[in-house]
């Protein structure tokens, strides 16, 4: 084979030289689209992460929260759905104990966010108070029972029990223990303004409760 000239020399390099050239432009642009599809991979799991985040957030939005007591196996907060029952809340809370008194609850009362609801028990049933089922919101208390069940009924500080006491709106048991152990030590309240003898009621807190309550 005769040996190539100095012509044909710069011609095979200039052949090498595109060859080069071409073939590292495609591999550029292969890796480029490898990368590429990667970085969609990882859009597309961050969308997915942030729709399941935004699900999750959506279901506790759905929930509303509801303090029950009284006559149920767990007294406290319980979640559960929008335009749910007292029915409902009751399944939330465990259910009712055997001494619990229905005679009077309206079961399909329909709840709302921030209520405290309360069950009676069959103990309370010739108590003065006549307690049905009571629901303590902000600003009010309406009482669910009778005549679809809505009315007032008037706590008597002098007699209620600590049960009947922490129906008052304002009043939670340490505050109706302080009210058990001041009319005790100190006497019968005279006027339904002496509350406010008792520690932690001033004006404020007397004048959310006065409405409901009698001596």
């Amino acid at each position: 084979m005769e040996m190539l000239n100095q012509k044909q020399k710069t011609i095979l390099i200039i052949i090498i030289a595109i060859a080069v050239i071409v073939i590292g432009y495609y591999y550029l642009n292969s890796t480029k689209e490898i990368y590429n599809y990667s970085e969609v991979e990882n859009i597309v799991e961050e969308d997915i992460e942030n729709e399941v985040v935004k699900e999750e957030i959506e279901e506790e939005d759905e929930e509303i929260v509801v303090h029950v007591a009284g006559a149920v196996k767990r007294n406290g907060i319980v979640k559960v759905a929008p335009n749910s029952r007292i029915d409902d809340v009751i399944e939330a809370a465990g259910g009712i104990t055997e001494r619990a008194d229905l005679s009077n609850v309206n079961l399909a009362y329909i709840v709302s966010d921030g209520q405290k609801i309360y069950i009676p028990s069959l103990d309370e049933r010739d108590t003065e108070s006549k307690i049905n089922t009571i629901i303590t919101e902000g600003a009010g208390i309406a009482i669910v029972g009778e005549n679809d069940g809505q009315g007032e009924d008037l706590v008597n500080i002098n007699k209620a029990s600590l049960t009947e006491l922490i129906t008052i709106p304002g009043i939670g048991e340490a505050l109706g223990s302080r009210i058990i152990e001041y009319r005790t030590t100190v006497g019968s309240f005279k006027t339904i303004e002496d509350i406010k003898n008792v520690s932690g009621i001033g004006d404020a807190k007397f004048n959310t409760m006065k409405k409901y309550i009698t001596v």
